[in-house]
């Protein structure tokens, strides 16, 4: 599987994931409102005792108004569980890749913009000796593309005026 079918695969699981929060949050509301209305539901033709579901519905009323929360957890080495309003997704390394990787081109066009210098206190993995590649474009800048361990290939293009300061940084003693 190429990049471009795991980055639609992974898409498309996100997508679930947004449209079962979305599909439970608006369920909760309609349960509301059915409740606050009198109206009863069906279950596979079973009728909702009201006296039942009158201290249900008030207890998802609190839950109804909320936005979904995310909430991470880590159950091995190698898989991220992601949930969000009561569904779950695990993600293995080469989905969460993927979600890194559309997260990033995202987040690359939102604002506020990511800020211009290091926060203070700011952590961060380092990847030491990074692999890299090179490429000459054909307006004449560079793309340097570095393999960082946890945000995997990232790419960056710096004109000719900000190569030579690139490497006039670099090489200060």
């Amino acid at each position: 599987m190429n990049l471009q079918e795991q980055i639609g695969a992974l898409e498309s699981e996100v997508d679930q994931l947004i449209h079962a929060a979305t599909a439970s949050r608006e369920a909760k509301a309609e349960a509301i409102d059915q409740h606050v209305n009198g109206e009863q539901t069906a279950v596979a033709d079973a009728p909702v005792e009201t006296a039942a579901a009158e201290p249900q519905a008030q207890e998802a009323e609190p839950v109804a108004q909320e936005k979904p929360t995310l909430h991470i957890e880590r159950p091995s080495q190698n898989e991220i569980t992601m949930t969000i309003g009561g569904k779950s997704v695990t993600l293995h390394p080469l989905q969460l890749g993927q979600l890194i990787e559309e997260l990033s081109n995202a987040r690359a066009s939102m604002q506020p913009e990511v800020p211009p210098n290091l926060p203070s206190g700011w952590h961060f993995v380092s990847t030491k000796n990074p692999v890299m590649a090179a490429q000459k474009q054909s307006n004449g800048d560079r793309l340097l593309v570095l393999r960082h361990t946890g945000h995997g290939w990232v790419p960056f293009q710096f004109s000719p005026d900000m190569v030579i300061q690139m490497y006039m940084m670099l090489t200060q003693k």
